[in-house]
């Protein structure tokens, strides 16, 4: 089954909803480095006093996992956008099988097809 240019249309646009979304959602706990796609968890300065202090390292421990989180999935959507450039989107990574629509319906970002992404 290979993919109709209107459908990797569709997942393009898809996509790119969501790589903005996710670069919003980060823009609100971190900030850009200069590498592509990273970003820094932003420490919140809420005052001196000691539970404040407390509450700001809270804020910021909690942060960094969500940031890591995030990056990840802004990562896999900016590499499905490549392979979409590249004609090699909706092609599983391990056995070189076209990925099932529903699967990329579910997960546009997708790397492998059910078989092999059972088997890791």
């Amino acid at each position: 089954m290979v993919l109709e240019e209107n459908e990797i249309k569709k997942f393009e646009i898809v996509l790119k909803a969501r790589k903005e979304k996710l670069e919003n959602d980060l823009g609100r706990i971190a900030k850009p480095t200069s590498e592509g796609g990273d970003y820094e968890t932003k420490y919140n300065d809420i005052g001196e006093d000691v539970d404040e202090n407390a509450t700001e390292v809270e804020e910021y421990v909690g942060n960094i996992g969500v940031e890591n989180t995030l990056e990840e999935q802004l990562k896999a959507v900016n590499d499905a956008l490549e392979k979409i450039k590249d004609g090699t989107f909706g092609v599983c990574e391990v056995c070189g099988k076209d990925i099932a629509s529903g699967r990329l319906e579910a997960n546009p970002a997708a790397r492998r097809c059910m078989e092999c992404a059972g088997k890791n």
